[in-house]
């Protein structure tokens, strides 16, 4: 099988989260003998030893458009998770993309197929779907392939919530039936994607590479810790579970590493250095915190990167409430969830006092991905939906 991806972004130095994810789901179609194409929508295509990479076609007109993003003031206020309304900047936006980007898209779709008719399938890898509208059908009618769009910012991408300040709306003027099916991260938004207009929806959740993602044997010089950017959407268990946690247990040494995040109080801000950076700092701490913002912890497996990445390193975790959490890890057993931000301090502080049981749980936890979670799991479930359109 060779499938062709469109992908966000592939550069690790831009502040697209889902970006490592993306590698380790390629990476895992490698592994599992799937030959990988993948350009970007964003940034410069990047070669790999998993995936042969072609030229971004509008590496140009995306640069310029961050670099006119990136110095327009932003607003502080708060996200209201409720409202989807497209504003004036957005409708603009996908106009110009529509008017200058998408012809761009149709006549590289157009070239690399007729270059490579042994493509199986296209997918495209949760890029702004209104600004290419009309394209996959293109692609469907003049090559008689299968388009497929997966989304893995279920249900935060949805029109029924706000999305990200910092992100696009990219469902308002789009047409979801031109795509042969849509792939979601959220089991509990694929109705959503079909009220919107979805003519099949599968779901593929995150995971991780046990590889990348693998525990460090490190003393244990944190006591809590937690990585992430943003408040948007957790503000009240980010103050419980670190802010206020932090002042409630004097003794215990928080840290965090992220930015965007408020007032912590007490814990200490460690710096980024690199991405694989992350993996030492989670091995030393004793507790590692799954703080995950509530529209995917409010809608039914919605499933996020962070609890299969510590969950991969071995690590004590400690969530928040999280609705169908239980579809990946077993609470109490595989992680710890707390129900009330009351329970935070207690929870951290019979952890602290029970290394045993701390290390118990991080084993289950990188035992059940090693089973159930790897990118290698999820590259086989993506290749076997793939195959059911061919």
């Amino acid at each position: 099988m060779k499938l062709l991806f469109i992908t966000s972004s592939l550069d690790l130095t831009q502040p697209f989260s889902a970006t490592p994810a993306w590698w380790q789901l390629l990476k895992g179609l490698y592994e599992i003998g799937v030959e990988v194409v993948a350009t970007t929508y964003q940034g410069p295509a990047i070669e790999t030893l998993w995936w042969r990479a072609l030229p971004n076609p509008v590496q140009r007109e995306g640069d310029l458009f961050k670099a006119i993003r990136d110095r327009a003031p932003r607003s502080r206020k708060a996200v209201d998770t409720g409202t989807s309304g497209e504003s004036a900047a957005d409708r603009l936006t996908r106009q110009v993309a529509q008017t200058f980007i998408r012809p761009k898209w149709a006549g590289f779709l157009e070239k690399t197929l007729t270059a490579q008719p042994d493509i199986d399938a296209v997918i495209f890898l949760t890029i702004p779907l209104n600004h290419v509208v009309g394209v996959a059908q293109a692609v469907a009618d003049k090559f008689h392939k299968p388009v497929l769009y997966y989304d893995g910012d279920v249900p935060a991408s949805l029109p029924t919530f706000a999305g990200f300040a910092t992100g696009f709306k990219i469902y308002q003027g789009a047409d979801l039936s031109e795509y042969a099916g849509f792939i979601s991260n959220s089991l509990g938004g694929a109705d959503e994607l079909r009220k919107l207009g979805a003519r099949r929806v599968d779901t593929l959740y995150y995971g991780a590479d046990p590889d990348v993602f693998s525990p460090v044997d490190l003393p244990q010089d944190l006591d809590v810790f937690f990585y992430g950017h943003t408040r948007e959407y957790r503000e009240s268990w980010i103050d419980a579970m670190i802010a206020d946690a932090s002042d409630r247990l004097p003794d215990a040494r928080f840290a965090v590493r992220g930015r965007g995040l408020g007032d912590l109080k007490r814990a200490q801000m460690l710096p980024y250095l690199s991405f694989s950076k992350l993996r030492e700092y989670t091995s030393r701490a004793k507790i590692n915190l799954c703080v995950t913002r509530r529209a995917h912890a409010s809608v039914f497996a919605s499933s996020s990167s962070r609890p299969f990445e510590l969950a991969s390193m071995g690590a004590c975790i400690v969530a928040n409430p999280y609705l169908g959490l239980e579809t990946w890890f077993e609470p109490g057993r595989e992680l710890f969830m707390i129900e009330h931000e009351a329970e935070a301090v207690e929870r951290y502080r019979w952890l602290l006092a029970h290394e045993a049981e701390r290390r118990a749980v991080g084993a289950a936890a990188r035992a059940r991905v090693l089973k159930e979670h790897t990118f290698r799991h999820r590259a086989a479930q993506l290749r076997e939906i793939v195959r059911s359109y061919l």
